[in-house]
């Protein structure tokens, strides 16, 4: 076997395994056995002439000949993809799949319908809309777009600020009626708070009153939910008062089945950003569906652009 042998078949499943760490997993998501996948792997090696990665019964791990080699692979292989890109160009639209994670809630009530719209615009455009609140490792899970509310750490992915999500307190008016209406941030104490189990500090709300100073009140309920879409059902049901961001909430509050409370104290507002994977901005579909995204989401009421 010499280097001609290297096919870019045999590259893509070796930079999917390196990312994954696991042949049964990387086989499931071409949609190969496992042996196929073992197949490639040994050619590949046999090809360049020294192990790429190390295998034990637990895990895969790249070797350093295996680590340099990755990167020099992801390069070909995107440079491969944008070649494609600018021939497909000159004879029409972009073609192919770009996937893109999303938090739940914000992907069910506003983006996929984004995405319905975008493939409108290009439809030889595939988009694989995956919902989920986990911080999710984009290059592992063969990511290209996440789209993330709260402050990010992840410095490698190229990062495409949106705005600021604005948040206000609402109930329902039954619960309202039944309980009383607050009318400082301390009348809150005794109230029946909506809580949100995977939102660190949901036990205090923190606002800020119309005269600048802050107030830190004790919230505290019965119901903990770990996902937007409970939270808002558990507020149309009447079961208590939750901090929610308007984009959760605002047609709720038009057509009246919600009630806004204390508005004249601000609730933090929560950065809405976009994650790319730096080697997947440059691919024509990619770029296209990113400028999308951004554009659109920035219209969004309660999505309000960041003051620099």
């Amino acid at each position: 076997m010499d280097k001609s042998d290297v096919t870019l078949e045999r590259m893509r499943t070796f930079v999917r395994v390196a990312e994954r760490g696991s042949l049964s997993a990387v086989a499931r998501e071409l949609g190969v056995g496992q042996s196929t996948v073992t197949r490639h792997l040994r050619e590949l090696e046999e090809a360049v002439g020294v192990p790429l990665l190390s295998r034990t019964t637990r895990r895969v791990t790249m070797t350093d000949e295996g680590s340099r080699y990755y990167a020099r692979s992801v390069e070909i292989l995107r440079l491969v993809e944008q070649a494609g890109d600018e021939v497909r160009g000159t004879r029409g639209a972009p073609a192919g799949t770009v996937r893109v994670s999303c938090t739940a809630a914000f992907g069910v009530l506003h983006v996929s319908r984004l995405i319905f719209a975008f493939q409108d615009r290009y439809p030889d455009i595939g988009v694989d809309l995956s919902l989920t609140d986990e911080r999710v490792d984009l290059v592992r899970e063969g990511v290209d777009i996440a789209l993330r509310l709260g402050p990010l750490t992840d410095s490698s992915m190229r990062l495409k600020a949106l705005g600021q999500s604005r948040r206000l307190l609402v109930a329902a008016p039954d619960y309202l009626a039944e309980r009383g209406r607050p009318a400082v941030p301390r009348d809150l104490t005794g109230h029946e708070g909506i809580r949100m189990s995977n939102v660190a500090g949901s036990d205090t709300l923190v606002l800020q009153g119309p005269d600048g100073n802050h107030h830190e009140v004790p919230f505290g309920g019965r119901l903990r939910v770990d996902h937007g879409l409970a939270a808002r059902e558990a507020l149309i049901a009447g079961r208590g008062i939750a901090p929610a961001h308007q984009w959760l909430v605002g047609d709720l509050l038009t057509a009246g089945r919600l009630e806004a409370i204390l508005s004249g104290y601000v609730l933090p507002s929560v950065p809405i950003n976009m994650l790319i994977v730096p080697e997947r901005a440059g691919i024509a579909r990619v770029r296209l569906l990113i400028d999308f995204l951004a554009e659109e989401i920035r219209g969004i009421p309660g999505i309000e652009q960041s003051q620099r």
